[in-house]
């Protein structure tokens, strides 16, 4: 399922929260979620309200503890007492907070002592948010650019500019606009949130609707509704995606590509290497011929949009071209495992897919050499012990004494 969220006047945490219940979110899933964190002290409710006309849903956070402030650190242990994936995607959320926190104040990220962003409020959101997009089965967050709004904010260091400055680090990569409010229209667990979902940014993508939820904010505004537009719908394939596939999860990524004539077979490969240590889901070269008759390849990086841009500067840099094209898609991730197995005292990892199973080859070639064994023939020892599994212990024992 696809959220994609519009939103309006702005982003909060409460308002993304609310329009996730007012789309259809469980809100009794939600309380499960904050509580499974060991957060105490809290209550919280969904509240119908009309702005302007328009019926949405309004959060109360009713707050008994005294705890106003905590740790980043602190935060990020009870969001990972929520079960996965909730907790992946709030824990993601605390920690873009800690990271951007940590260079504003220069500390250490799991050190710094959030005031405004260390109160029951945050984990109620993010947790949250994240139980609530689990509920509602999204696996992927669109967002529409963000409006930002001027004036400015008031925290526990003085008044800032709006948006804040954890605002706008956060927001590095999205895509914004600028708002005729004079107040703060996306605040940092919003902008937060959306980090912790992996959201892009664009238009609402091809889907097939299936609920609508209006977050509410407080404060009101004389001219329009104070409000985010969660909608949920399933993905839709356009020209370019027209057959329905059986993928267990799907993400956005980027294909960044360049031609090189001027570069020889060692850096091409030192450049892949790179690469792929930096974070490239894969990286490969296709011989072409261009312009004049001269040999070439292509360079090819696949890589997630977030990682896209260091990737480039990466391949800029290794080779000296001048320009990278990017065609950003999607790819289907088929579910995966890896095993285990010992052959001869080495491990062996296998991976599992839904059609088939495969050895590593890096941890074939290594216990070939260590054993001076044909590479095959280390690799059909390997396969024996997975079809046979419920011998693997007794098998791998055979073959360390052998």
């Amino acid at each position: 399922m696809i959220c994609w969220v519009n939103p309006f006047t702005g982003l909060a945490g409460d308002m993304f929260l609310a329009a996730l219940i007012d789309a259809g979110a469980s809100i009794e899933a939600v309380r499960a979620a904050i509580s499974s964190t060991g957060l105490t002290g809290w209550h919280l409710e969904a509240h119908t309200v009309v702005d302007h006309g328009l019926k949405g849903t309004r959060l109360q956070i009713q707050v008994t503890d005294s705890v106003a402030s905590r740790r980043a650190g602190e935060l990020i242990t009870m969001a990972r007492r929520a079960r996965t994936p909730v907790a992946d995607i709030a824990v993601a959320a605390l920690a873009a907070v800690a990271r951007v926190e940590a260079h504003l104040h220069n500390t250490e990220p799991d050190q710094v002592h959030l005031h405004e962003l260390g109160g029951h409020d945050t984990l109620v959101d993010v947790v949250g948010c994240a139980a609530a997009l689990h509920d509602l089965g999204v696996t992927r967050t669109v967002c529409a650019p963000l409006p930002l709004g001027r004036g400015t904010v008031h925290c526990a260091h003085g008044t800032f500019p709006s948006p804040a400055p954890a605002t706008l680090a956060l927001l590095q990569n999205a895509e914004v606009i600028g708002s005729d409010l004079d107040v703060e229209t996306v605040t940092p667990t919003g902008a937060a949130l959306l980090v912790g979902a992996r959201s892009t940014f664009g238009r609402m993508p091809a889907m097939r609707v299936t609920s609508t939820g209006y977050g509410m904010g407080t404060r009101s505004f004389p001219d329009r509704p104070n409000t985010t537009v969660a909608t949920i719908g399933r993905e839709t394939r356009t020209a370019d995606l027209t057959t329905e596939l059986t993928a267990d999860h799907r993400e956005t990524v980027a294909t960044l590509s360049t031609n090189l004539d001027d570069v020889t077979a060692e850096t091409l490969a030192y450049t892949l290497e790179r690469a792929l240590e930096g974070g490239a889901l894969d990286a490969w070269c296709t011989p072409v011929t261009m312009k004049k008759g001269r040999p070439a390849h292509v360079l090819h990086v696949l890589a997630r949009p977030e990682d896209a841009a260091a990737l480039i500067d990466l391949v800029a840099a290794e080779t000296g071209t001048l320009g990278v094209r990017i065609a950003v898609g999607q790819r289907a991730v088929l579910a995966r495992s890896t095993q285990t197995v010992q052959v001869r005292g080495h491990t062996i990892r296998i991976k599992h897919g839904p059609h088939g199973s495969k050895p590593e080859h890096e941890d074939l070639a290594r216990a070939a050499r260590d054993l001076s064994l044909p590479l095959r023939d280390v690799a059909s020892r390997a396969r024996a012990l997975v079809r046979q599994p419920a011998q693997s212990k007794e098998a791998s024992a055979d073959e360390h004494d052998r």
